[in-house]
């Protein structure tokens, strides 16, 4: 019994030393840690996972040249103050901006389970391919945020200037009218200048809705038409005559050639070489009368003819009565034989005189004077010296009775 009480003992005494040994060395190894933790820098950010980037819009459908404004709230699920440093991708050519209080950004401090608003703004260029783009916003070292950005057609950023009937034809004396497409093919609202680069003499006017205009708004991805007049000068020669049309609106514009051809004016006038339209004849005689054919418009005349329209009984012939061909500013002389009828009587006749062509026609009106012939006046003379002699005779030979 006492051998037994002797080795309980001796075994308690054992297990205290080792407890207390144990211990000492627990107590050791955490002095040592501490002291390297009061050594070593404390972290200043947290694990990934304890800062989150966040939006609800993660996959849109947009236009080309549309403006994305993304909200995004930085969480910081952590209990102390974490720094967040923000890098951008993208696909090249792309614009963004990175805001927060009104203030553009790179950096943000978020409190203790809190959380911080903010901005990126995405520019989806004019010009880009219809397709899927990645854009990713990436706290370093904390969280990631892929936006997935799908281009719904093709872009452009251009303006169409159209005209199913870009050429007329004409003479000078007229004004001719076009229409044309002005198509604004960006994707922001345009106020185009209109503008032609006409020929010296030429009024070129823009039209549209039925008001004459120098400028007209075109709505993105909209269309409108104008309608342009242009005028030449009166003294335009037959030919073709380009004219430049454009419309204009800051980095934006289109251009549209109109052509028109002048095939000149056509104008022939009939006179005399003094202009007077009067002359005499005696009753039965001829009267010699020259004539001018003149060619007063920008073109050719052709195939000229020269006719008569007279009193009963009167002839008239032309020397030539046919002309081929009259330049313009140029004339030519015509002779023409007036002979009145023989039972014409004293007093004024009308005589028309007239040149035909294809292309124009023109009369002139004489007045002719018809005379009696000197004969019959000779005849009347003896006419009535016969009647006076034949009654001084009966005065003479029954006179006295």
């Amino acid at each position: 019994m006492r051998n037994a009480g002797k080795t309980g003992s001796i075994t308690f005494s054992v297990n205290a030393a080792v407890g207390r040994l144990l211990r000492t060395m627990l107590s050791m190894v955490l002095g040592m840690a501490l002291a390297l933790g009061g050594l070593l820098p404390t972290p200043a950010f947290a694990a990934q996972g304890d800062v989150t980037l966040y939006t609800p819009y993660t996959d849109i459908s947009v236009m080309p040249g549309e403006t994305i404004n993304y909200s995004i709230d930085v969480l910081n699920q952590t209990g102390s103050v974490q720094e967040a440093r923000f890098t951008i991708s993208g696909p090249e050519g792309w614009e963004h901006t990175l805001t927060a209080g009104g203030w553009s950004v790179s950096e943000l401090s978020v409190k203790p389970n809190s959380t911080q608003s903010l901005n990126l703004e995405v520019e989806v260029p004019l010009k880009v391919e219809k397709g899927e783009y990645r854009v990713t916003l990436e706290a370093e070292g904390k969280s990631v945020l892929p936006l997935t950005i799908r281009v719904a057609e093709q872009g452009s950023f251009r303006t169409e200037l159209t005209s199913e009937q870009p050429n007329r034809q004409g003479s000078a004396s007229s004004s001719f009218s076009f229409s044309a497409n002005l198509r604004n093919r960006t994707a922001d609202k345009q106020v185009y200048a209109l503008t032609a680069e006409a020929p010296r003499g030429w009024a070129v006017t823009f039209a549209e809705g039925g008001q004459k205009v120098t400028s007209v708004s075109v709505d993105a991805s909209g269309s409108k038409t104008v309608s342009i007049d242009a005028k030449p000068p009166e003294n335009v020669t037959a030919g073709s005559y380009k004219i430049p049309v454009a419309a204009t609106s800051g980095g934006t514009s289109a251009k549209l050639e109109l052509e028109v051809v002048i095939t000149g004016t056509y104008e022939v006038a009939l006179s005399t070489p003094q202009g007077v339209l009067s002359t005499d004849v005696t009753a039965g005689g001829e009267r010699k009368l020259e004539l001018v054919v003149a060619n007063k418009g920008s073109s050719d005349l052709t195939d000229l003819e020269l006719s008569s329209t007279l009193p009963s009984d009167w002839e008239a012939t032309f020397e030539p009565r046919r002309i081929a061909k009259l330049e313009p500013g140029k004339s030519a002389s015509v002779q023409v034989s007036l002979k009145s009828s023989d039972k014409a009587i004293a007093g004024d006749y009308a005589s028309v005189f007239s040149v035909r062509s294809p292309e124009a026609s023109d009369d002139a009106e004489f007045r002719v004077t018809v005379k009696t012939s000197v004969l019959w006046g000779f005849t009347g003379i003896l006419v009535i010296a016969a009647v006076v002699g034949g009654i001084y005779y009966l005065f003479r030979k029954y006179g006295r009775r």
